[in-house]
């Protein structure tokens, strides 16, 4: 049998163990950070699916929706302006690779203003655009809210990637609607994905009155306005040859006309929804950004695209993390505290300065 090696034998093997185990851990991370960068230098790419959301956002810029019965930091708010404050927040929340277009309603068409564009790579512009968006830019008074609406659903069927349409309205009809004869969506239901946003509280209030330039000139009054819809009062409807919805031997539908008070304006709800489900898309209640952002970003509304991934980008800040760890622990190791020394029996401890305790 061998003698028993002394203690201070046993403590410096154990110290230079410890000391080579370092060694090698240094030079892992370093390896492990040079191959990271040297992969850096090769077309490291990863196809996978990622969700993609793809709207066309059209707002109405129509008098009504200047009615200040929102809401915001404690004052009040136009319809319009909380809505375009909601939309610039949601943004956010629409992953890199989705797709937004602006467009406006008023009349009884809808205009496309933005094509859809890439909202990463074009926040800014799609926020700056969205802000000019209002009131100045109507080119009549009118406010055919189901013309609007099937206007922008022919628009996103026309382009080519076939975008979900997201209407941003409070529902107000003027001239106000015929309960049953209403304009009929011209296509098939369902064949165009969308959202239509209601805002707007349901208690109506005055409608204010705005020149070219957006300056207040008070407000709408009952002798100012068409209290009842054309058709009753023996005339047509604003397009030659339109093809309407002949309830007539059915119920009349519920279009939120309010005959006398049609100068005051509420969100008309069971319109806008009736509109939705007549029409194949979805209603939502605007009640703020974050409720917003889940309607526009809904499983209805993804789409799963193959995305190329470049995995250098993160292979590069891999390497930094490795050579920031492998310096952190060489910080730890470096400190006095750190150095090793003989406990009692032999055994080697670490970070217990000499001539302290193990326990205190």
């Amino acid at each position: 049998m061998s003698a028993a090696r002394p203690p201070g034998r046993l403590q410096a093997l154990a110290v230079r163990g410890l000391r080579g185990l370092r060694a090698h851990r240094d030079a892992a991370l370093l390896a492990a950070a040079a191959l990271a960068l040297a992969a850096c230098f090769l077309p490291w790419r990863l196809t996978v699916e990622r969700a993609r959301f793809d709207h066309v956002i059209v707002l109405d810029i129509t008098q009504s929706m200047n009615v200040p019965d929102m809401s915001a930091a404690g004052r009040p708010v136009a319809r319009l302006a909380f809505a375009k404050q909601a939309l610039r927040q949601a943004l956010n929340a629409l992953p890199c690779g989705s797709r937004v277009g602006w467009g406006v309603f008023t009349e009884y068409r809808s205009l496309l203003v933005m094509a859809p564009v890439e909202v990463c790579a074009n926040l800014g512009e799609l926020r700056t655009t969205l802000a000019n968006l209002d009131g100045r830019m109507a080119w009549i008074g009118g406010s055919e809210v189901a013309k609007g609406l099937h206007s922008g659903m022919g628009i996103v069927r026309q382009l080519p990637e076939r975008p979900s349409l997201v209407f941003v309205t409070d529902g107000h009809e003027a001239p106000p609607l015929h309960p049953r004869h209403r304009p009929r969506l011209d296509g098939t239901p369902g064949e165009v994905a969308g959202l239509i946003v209601g805002v707007g509280q349901a208690q109506p209030s005055p409608i204010p009155k705005l020149d070219a330039r957006g300056r207040p000139l008070g407000t709408w009054g009952p002798d100012e306005v068409l209290q009842a819809d054309p058709r009753s009062r023996g005339r047509g409807g604003s397009v030659a040859g339109e093809a309407l919805a002949d309830d007539a031997a059915g119920p009349a539908a519920a279009v939120g006309a309010t005959p006398g008070t049609e100068h005051l304006s509420g969100l008309r709800e069971p319109y806008l929804r009736l509109l939705a489900s007549e029409d194949g898309l979805r209603f939502h209640r605007l009640g703020g950004a974050q409720d917003l952002a889940a309607a526009l970003t809904a499983p209805a509304f993804e789409r799963q695209v193959p995305v190329a991934l470049d995995l250098r980008e993160l292979l590069a800040p891999a390497a930094l993390l490795l050579l920031l760890v492998r310096l952190l622990l060489r910080w730890r190791d470096a400190r006095p505290g750190r150095r090793f020394h003989a406990a009692p029996g032999g055994v080697p401890v670490s970070g217990v300065r000499p001539g302290a305790s193990a326990g205190g």
